[in-house]
């Protein structure tokens, strides 16, 4: 039986260097050798002609010749694998049906790349087909104790897919216990063809690790590279790593940073050991069996299905899962992980041994390669061939209506960040923490400094702040509704009821001394909220500092203008700089961010001055010498606020000059000084 086949990937196909989708793509051309029909329909992360561009280049560097690239759509054929891939077409979905209906496949493979289903929605629509769930990993389900974000409607949903299959007998198991689902483990993460090279070499260059973040060890993998200052080290960088895990790489001399690779030979070949050091619980680790195919010793934790990978070879580790994160995101939008303190001294045996004793070595390297290829001969994309046929020739599965996708910044997450993120909101909040993630009144602090953001903006601009000020200066991010983790939650559209609300939240913390800073649209909600303790005979700040604001009397007797059309306003945004162009060019993300975005605008558009006596307290405010909207003007007319001391500083940029150091420094030069004229 010949089968027509449609893989729906809501990440990039090819060229991609992570596990799923380098396993997703090797089994759809495993079938297509078989002689079955095989398209796919992937994505780019980032919609844009730029990025259409750059990706044609992308092909033409690895002799990929490109059928068709218009509509924005890049079509292509490899290894006998018909491809498409959305670039530059914000309606991912509706190009994904229109390829069912013209493809008219018998069967569709969707998996866990598409957390939020909105592909796989697509596919149970489908009439005729027949659509199987592969499940790579436990944590992207939307059920059980793994589970980054429980959905009873999406595991519905996945109820009607006609087959469901596991990466590992560890997520079938789990798939089996928590929902019901008769998911069955079957091989869908195949191998390169063979011959592997031998390349697990006792003198070879470095120890490394893929991925070095928190999650995959790096506290491990950092601390080895110190006991071990003579060995060279490899970290090579994906999806994971921040910028503050590149500085503690940078800041050992022993470890290289290197790109990740198409053709993971070349990243093998310069490989003494292989880490994995994971401190979650992994579905199963590709990279350990090829590492181990080609005789190179792997020290791995034996956290979730990483025990299957390693095939019974020594090294299995014990570690400490983590299992707390903070309430701050990293520019890579994953939670701050605490990492729990880990017995370091196993990793240090079987390092040292690995590393000084060459037939130890060479025994290791030739069991790993043993059973390695022992169990790369026995697989085969047969069992999974024949696993379609059977629920072909079954009753397809009565389908009802599939939960809609919803749409949200967390959609756009991998299932690993997603992941991350949950445990992130499992934590028990202590008092004000949704509103200010970072603070918690039973801790002293010598002063609180609370940053209130731009319009649509979150506590990311902030996350760098904190090694600018003294140590008894606690910098306090606010959280207002409708972003990063409080998403689910309406945003306020108007200054009166969200200053209200803030003053609530605020008043436990308002026992110390504490600042406001706010920056645009932040700025005008910080004047405000001091203006409300004070009519609530609270204290005030010690200092109001604000940038890119103009004074509020400026919106004396305001008459708020008309709604602006969303073209307007994504011109308006462009034009300040302060979200990145290919978010703005992504229509998709656009759908996401926008609704705080025009929430934040109403409230900034509709608020009006109402005349009191200035405040009691000093105002800096900051200002960029290349802002289109603001003049120095606009921010010298602070000074009327304030019975106190007054101060403008003019900086180089535009409204966002504030993402400089510079800036962070004036800042923190100006709060010491008012610290010290107040003492």
């Amino acid at each position: 039986m010949n089968m027509r086949i449609l893989l729906a990937q809501n990440s990039l196909y090819y060229p991609a260097h992570g596990g799923g989708d380098k396993s997703n793509r090797m089994l759809v051309e495993a079938l297509a050798a078989r002689g079955h029909a095989c398209r796919v329909v992937a994505r780019l992360s980032t919609f844009g002609e730029k990025e259409h561009q750059q990706y044609l280049e992308e092909l033409a560097a690895r002799s990929v010749e490109v059928v068709s690239s218009d509509s924005g759509v890049v079509v292509f054929n490899l290894n006998g694998v018909e491809v498409h891939v959305v670039t530059n077409r914000p309606h991912l979905k509706a190009y994904f049906a229109s390829q069912i209906e013209e493809f008219a496949p018998s069967v569709i493979l969707s998996s866990t790349d598409d957390p939020a289903q909105v592909l796989f929605e697509a596919a149970l629509k489908a009439e005729g087909a027949r659509v199987v769930y592969l499940a790579r990993a436990t944590l992207a389900l939307p059920f059980g104790p793994d589970c980054a974000f429980p959905s009873a409607a999406k595991t519905d949903a996945l109820r009607q897919a006609d087959g469901v299959v596991g990466v590992s007998c560890y997520v079938a198991d789990y798939i089996r216990k928590w929902s019901g689902i008769d998911a069955v483990a079957l091989p869908i993460s195949l191998m390169d063809p063979g011959p592997y090279p031998d390349l697990g070499r006792f003198d070879n260059e470095f120890v490394t690790l893929v991925n070095p973040c928190a999650v995959k060890g790096i506290s491990i993998f950092l601390e080895l590279a110190r006991r071990f200052p003579s060995t060279l080290f490899a970290a090579v960088p994906t999806w994971g790593t921040n910028q503050q895990d590149r500085a503690a790489l940078a800041a050992l001399p022993n470890i290289r940073v290197l790109d990740p690779v198409d053709n993971i030979d070349e990243l093998l070949a310069r490989t003494r050991v292989l880490l994995v050091p994971s401190l979650w619980a992994e579905a199963r680790s590709r990279i350990v069996v090829e590492a181990m195919l080609r005789g190179v010793p792997v020290v791995a934790s034996n956290a979730g299905g990483i025990p299957e990978a390693k095939l019974g070879v020594p090294y299995l580790l014990p570690v400490r899962l983590i299992e707390k994160y903070q309430t701050e995101l990293d520019e890579q939008m994953v939670p701050v992980a605490e990492v729990p303190p880990q017995d370091i001294e196993p990793w240090v045996e079987a390092l040292g041994r690995l590393i000084t004793d060459r037939a130890h070595y060479e025994e290791i390297s030739r069991m790993s390669r043993q059973a390695a290829i022992a169990y790369a001969e026995g697989l085969s994309v047969e069992p999974f061939e024949n696993f379609l046929k059977k629920v072909i020739e079954a009753p397809r599965k009565p389908r009802t209506v599939a939960a809609p996708a919803q749409t949200s910044p967390l959609d756009r997450l991998s299932p690993e960040k997603r992941r991350l993120l949950a445990l992130r909101l499992r934590r028990k909040s202590s008092p004000g923490s949704a509103w200010f993630p970072k603070a918690d009144p039973s801790v002293p602090a010598a002063l609180r400094l609370f940053c209130f953001p731009h319009a649509g903006g979150g506590t990311l601009m902030f996350r760098t702040w904190a090694g600018a000020f003294p140590e008894d200066v606690a910098v306090i991010p606010v959280r207002l509704p409708g972003r990063e983790t409080r998403f689910s939650e309406p945003p306020f559209n108007r200054m009166g009821p969200l200053v209200e609300a803030l003053a609530e939240a605020i008043r436990p913390f308002t026992g110390e001394r504490f600042a406001f800073y706010g920056h645009s649209m932040g700025a005008a909600v910080a004047f405000e909220l001091a203006r409300r303790l004070r009519r609530e005979k609270l204290p005030l700040p010690v200092a109001l500092f604000v940038s890119a604001a103009r004074a509020p009397q400026f919106r004396l007797n305001h008459v708020p203008p008309p709604d602006p059309p969303d073209e307007q306003l994504v011109a308006e945004l462009r034009n300040l700089g302060g979200i990145p162009p290919e978010a703005l060019a992504d229509e998709e993300l656009l759908k996401t961010i926008l609704p705080a975005i025009r929430a934040d605008s109403a409230l900034y558009r509709n608020y009006v001055y109402v005349e009191e006596p200035p405040l009691d307290c000093p105002i800096r405010a900051y200002g960029g010498t290349e802002d289109p909207n603001i003049t120095r003007d606009h921010l010298e007319a602070w000074a009327r606020q304030t019975t106190a001391s007054f101060a403008l500083e003019m900086l180089p940029g535009k409204h966002f000059f504030v993402n400089s150091p510079l800036f962070v420094a004036s800042l923190a030069r100006d709060l010491c000084g008012i610290r010290r004229e107040a003492s």
